[in-house]
């Protein structure tokens, strides 16, 4: 395969990945202000986010055999077409004014339960894809999750705007779009590539199944460090939607700009988080990972909650998610790296998977306590007491032992996509922190 042609899948993954993030981006603050505005309740807005986060639990934790027998190309395009059709149903029954609320639940559900097997497929063809294009890991995993970033800016700053011009259901609609462009990308760009395609595999039955998935789980049981990782990162997932979901929209409606507030404060976050994945492509494998991952998950964290709870006006929340967006972009090509050295690649798809699911594990229950808590005890109590259990839980790298391995990569790990062995002490997270 000559250079040019290994860089064009590379190159189409990341087009395909950059526009569904975008279009997530869209989702993530359309839906929320839909909510809000049809029905006026932050307890609703919980419900909605349990809905949609739940069955990406579910998904994550069966999928990964799956994704091998049917082929990660066409996965990725699968799932994009289903999230496509999900989200665009929403408007267009608003406007028929045949949406009731359980519809939306259920709509939003569905898009869940297709997005997360499509994520992972795109995420675990990267190290194929970097070897192709003749680039190494680390510097493939932090484009990778720099273009998402940035992609997640445009489409935050985006919805800000077509959220006070047109209206949230506009921004629905263009969300079914980029799903759409993301899986003919895919469709076309990817194909012919071997890891894309579907691996032989013994017959189809419960027992086979079975023990394919369970190989995923007793691979990322077995080590400490990504297990740990893991746990972390299920429980910084839990409070970050809370955020997005609940305590953001709620405090950008009733103190700050509305969504024009609330787009630009999500594309200020994301720009920085760009800048910072970034950053750390360029310099940041001079540095011990465990002391830029603590002090960067320091900074992403409680900061944004203090403020938002006891400062008034959005430039002081601006600055302050500036500079956790900066911090935050380091996070998940820390993360990435260590993941690919680690697994090798027969086992991504389920390991993905497995670890995809432990980090969203807590998901549903985030943007439902939120709401709950909103509702309950106010806006302000809410902030500080979800700010303090992500404190809390950014303490981690500190305290237990296990984190000082992440600066090292296990005797017989793999090191490339083109060798793939099986390590001795094996494990892996997963497309880790979205805060």
């Amino acid at each position: 395969m000559t250079a040019r042609g290994g860089r064009k899948p590379f190159a189409a993954v990341l087009a395909a990945n950059t526009i569904s993030t975008a279009g997530t981006s869209l989702t993530m603050i359309g839906v929320p202000w839909f909510v809000l505005d049809t029905t006026g309740s932050a307890g609703r807005a919980g419900v909605v986010a349990f809905c949609a986060t739940l069955p990406v639990v579910v998904s994550a934790l069966v999928g990964g055999p799956f994704i091998d027998r049917i082929g990660r190309r066409r996965v990725s395009v699968a799932s994009d077409l289903v999230c496509g059709l999900a989200v665009g149903a929403i408007p267009l029954l608003h406007w028929a004014g045949a949406l009731e609320f359980w519809m939306l639940c259920a709509l939003m559900a569905l898009g869940g339960l297709a997005h997360t097997p499509g994520m992972t497929a795109r995420y675990v063809l990267v190290p194929d894809l970097a070897a192709h294009a003749g680039t190494t890991l680390a510097r493939a995993a932090s484009l990778f999750e720099g273009v998402s970033r940035g992609a997640r800016m445009i489409g935050a700053a985006l919805a800000g705007v077509l959220i006070a011009v047109l209206g949230a259901e506009a921004v629905l609609l263009l969300d079914a779009a980029t799903f759409a462009g993301s899986a003919l990308l895919v469709a076309g760009g990817v194909r012919g590539v071997r890891a894309a395609e579907p691996r032989k595999a013994a017959p189809v039955s419960f027992t086979t199944y079975r023990t394919e998935l369970r190989e995923g789980y007793v691979f990322l049981l077995r080590q400490r460090l990504l297990l740990a990782v893991v746990l972390m990162v299920m429980l910084t997932n839990g409070l970050d939607q809370g955020w997005s979901s609940v305590l953001l929209p709620v405090h950008a409606k009733e103190n700050l700009g509305g969504a024009t507030d609330l787009g630009m404060l999500a594309a200020v976050f994301g720009g920085c988080a760009l800048l910072g994945a970034l950053l750390y492509g360029a310099v940041g494998e001079r540095f011990p990972r465990r002391i830029v991952f603590t002090v960067a998950f320091l900074l992403c964290g409680l900061p944004r909650f203090v403020v938002a709870a006891l400062v008034d006006g959005t430039a002081a929340l601006a600055v302050t998610m500036a500079a956790g967006g900066l911090a935050a972009g380091m996070l998940n090509p820390i993360l990435t790296t260590v993941t690919y050295e680690r697994v090798p690649q027969e086992l991504r798809s389920r390991v993905g998977g497995v670890s995809t699911a432990g980090c969203e594990l807590t998901m549903p229950l985030g943007g439902l306590a939120a709401g709950l808590l909103v509702e309950e005890a106010g806006l302000v109590t809410a902030l500080l007491v979800v700010g303090g259990a992500y404190f809390l839980a950014t303490l981690s790298p500190v305290v237990f032992p296990s984190w000082r391995a992440m600066d090292g990569v296990p005797a017989g790990a793999p090191l490339s996509s083109s060798e793939p062995s099986r390590p001795s002490s094996p494990a892996r997270p997963a497309p880790a922190p979205r805060p």
